[in-house]
């Protein structure tokens, strides 16, 4: 027996256990897997999440939130258009990402962004934690990838109005519901991707 094995031994330590492998599911594959994408303005969050996605076969899936109310918003949708194939199919869901979200089936879909989502549902007066509990749920049954990608909001100053307030609140109580049930967190910063979970 080496030096080293006595000694633990004799000072009680347990022998390690084998390293566990990584779970599977009844057909034998890896878990699908969920990643929540968080971070700032133009901290990366999108090119990131489109990178991993694209890690898989392709058809994929891309829910896209915003609509085009204004000069730069059409100016920020045009710039991801731009980086996206025709390996990419795109629906616009600024209300009703339950539905389009069923309907992808095994494609590996991509939800840009919860936060614009959240301000949408905001705006049309929609009770935000029933909506979020059923985005929660339908995550929950998806049987392929499915990114999100969402800004962080709560880092900053207390807003002065109790709108604002409200939104801030309800950005903080989503993320942490879907990174709850999500295998992969991610924090983007200056482009370079933080695992968190």
């Amino acid at each position: 027996m080496p030096t080293s094995e006595r000694y633990r031994n004799k000072q009680g330590f347990q022998p390690r256990p084998p390293c566990a492998t990584p779970s599977k599911t009844a057909q034998g594959t890896a878990p699908i897997p969920t990643t929540l994408i968080l971070g700032g303005a133009r901290s990366g969050k999108s090119r990131h999440a489109e990178t991993l996605l694209a890690a898989h076969q392709p058809p994929w899936h891309y829910l896209a939130t915003a609509q085009a109310f204004d000069a730069e918003m059409r100016e920020r949708i045009a710039l991801h258009q731009a980086r996206r194939d025709h390996n990419w199919h795109t629906t616009e869901a600024p209300l009703d990402l339950i539905t389009p979200l069923e309907a992808a089936g095994p494609t590996p879909v991509l939800i840009d962004c919860l936060t614009i989502w959240l301000t949408n549902l905001l705006l049309a007066e929609a009770d935000l934690t029933a909506e979020s509990a059923r985005l929660a749920a339908a995550l929950s049954t998806r049987t392929a990838p499915t990114i999100l990608v969402a800004s962080e909001v709560g880092l900053g100053i207390v807003p002065e109005n109790a709108l604002a307030r409200r939104f801030r609140d309800a950005a903080g109580l989503l993320h942490q519901r879907i990174a709850a049930g999500a295998d992969h967190v991610i924090f983007m910063v200056a482009g370079l991707p933080l695992t968190v979970k």
